[in-house]
């Protein structure tokens, strides 16, 4: 099979199946070799590993990660680029393509179906879901081992961000907390078809065997956070005092964070997550 990574051989496969690019499902397909050896080789893949590949499109990642791994299981939502992965994975006896929304399969079950190995993700998300995908994964407590996805540039940064940095918010936590963050590549808008219209950037996420702090009510501290950056220049007292799923008093708020030896004007953004973490168990 052609070389799906070289732009010509990607053009060929698509007019041959008079295939329209669906604007709902965020279609860009990567067309650089030099990106695609990038995320193979951050991945880490090796036979031992089952990886879970969201999104194949035409199948360009997926081959490369069929060479490489012991089992592919691809998830695509556009029945209509079925027949193409049929066509183009032909020769991989060991890649499964399931038609469906990844927001809605179980996979866990698929873990399970495979006798419970750890599973590796791969893909190059559609950037309008990338959140609730990424999330999903973690909070549904599937076994990963990583998670090696193409992003939107700025949601990667929002991923990797430190405490008072312009970036750093509820996203950064959630993903800290489950995961640790490095940015391995950008990627310019020119190695996709149709080009995006924003940079992109291939994040590897680590998945921790246990967080890397400890609290007594998970849901609890995702609240504190969310309600900390819903407002992220109001200070911490104020934002929780507004938000009326949690109705903290400013002088509760000011008693935990000077048990903390922070000072009651803190904001948010300059928490890390051991003080979320300290003071969602506190309250």
């Amino acid at each position: 099979m052609a070389n799906l990574g070289i732009p010509q051989n990607t053009i060929e496969v698509l007019q041959r199946h008079h295939f329209n690019f669906q604007k709902k499902y965020g279609q860009n397909f990567l067309i650089d070799t030099r990106v695609l050896d990038k995320i193979i080789r951050a991945a880490e893949i090796t036979e031992e590993d089952c990886v879970l590949e969201i999104g194949p499109g035409i199948g360009t990642m997926t081959q490369c990660l069929a060479e490489r791994a012991g089992e592919v299981v691809a998830v695509e939502i556009d029945r209509n680029l079925i027949p193409i992965l049929e066509e183009t994975l032909a020769d991989y006896r060991n890649v499964t393509v399931i038609h469906g929304d990844i927001l809605k399969i179980e996979v866990r079950e698929l873990v399970r179906e495979r006798g419970d190995r750890p599973l590796k993700v791969v893909a190059n998300l559609p950037y309008y879901i990338t959140t609730p995908i990424i999330m999903g994964l973690f909070e549904g407590h599937v076994p990963l081992k990583s998670i090696t996805v193409m992003v939107q540039k700025e949601v990667a940064a929002r991923m990797q961000a430190s405490p008072g940095t312009k970036d750093y918010g509820a996203l950064s936590l959630a993903v800290q907390y489950y995961a640790k963050p490095e940015i391995v590549a950008n990627v310019p808008p020119n190695c996709f078809i149709p080009r995006p219209g924003v940079g992109s950037a291939v994040i590897r996420l680590d998945k921790y065997e246990k967080p890397p702090v400890e609290v007594k009510d998970e849901e609890k501290l995702f609240a504190v956070i969310r309600a900390s950056f819903n407002q992220r220049r109001k200070t911490l007292a104020n934002s929780l005092e507004n938000e009326p799923r949690l109705s903290i008093s400013k002088k509760r708020t000011a008693e935990i964070l000077e048990s903390m030896g922070l000072p009651p004007a803190v904001r948010g953004e300059a928490l890390t997550l051991e003080q979320f973490a300290a003071f969602s168990s506190l309250l």
